[in-house]
């Protein structure tokens, strides 16, 4: 990996740019956080996918790199906002994996059901 990563166009070469890149961390967490409230979930794909390399950008970038008080200080603030906005977003995907692994219940009970008894039931109606 690239010792001097890259967030957006700027590499991050200091602590102010590293802080900077995590203000941004915390804003792409926020539209995953809204992505799963509205049940986006395509663009809650899309901005996870982005998260992870901004994440690997900022630790690559970060390490070895010295921080006054202050900003290791920001840096806390900024990380205890993502990683409390982190759980809510696994609690939301963990809801729609229930979700999801009803329907697949149902599903899957309905396909059983009719194999045993032929097309008496029919796959496609909700609510049976």
């Amino acid at each position: 990996m690239r010792r001097n990563a890259i967030v957006g166009d700027n590499p991050l070469t200091s602590p102010a740019r590293v802080l900077a890149a995590y203000t941004s961390l915390l804003a792409r967490s926020s539209r995953m956080l809204a992505c799963v409230r509205e049940h986006d979930w395509f663009n809650l794909v899309e901005e996870q996918t982005c998260y992870a390399i901004e994440v690997d950008a900022i630790a690559s970038a970060e390490a070895g790199m010295a921080f006054s008080e202050s900003e290791r200080q920001r840096k806390a603030e900024l990380l205890e906002q993502i990683l409390e906005q982190d759980l809510e977003v696994r609690k939301g995907l963990r809801q729609r994996q229930d979700e999801l692994q009803q329907l697949i219940g149902t599903s899957q009970r309905k396909r059983d059901l009719s194999r045993t008894y032929g097309s008496l039931i029919p796959l496609g109606t909700p609510g049976q």
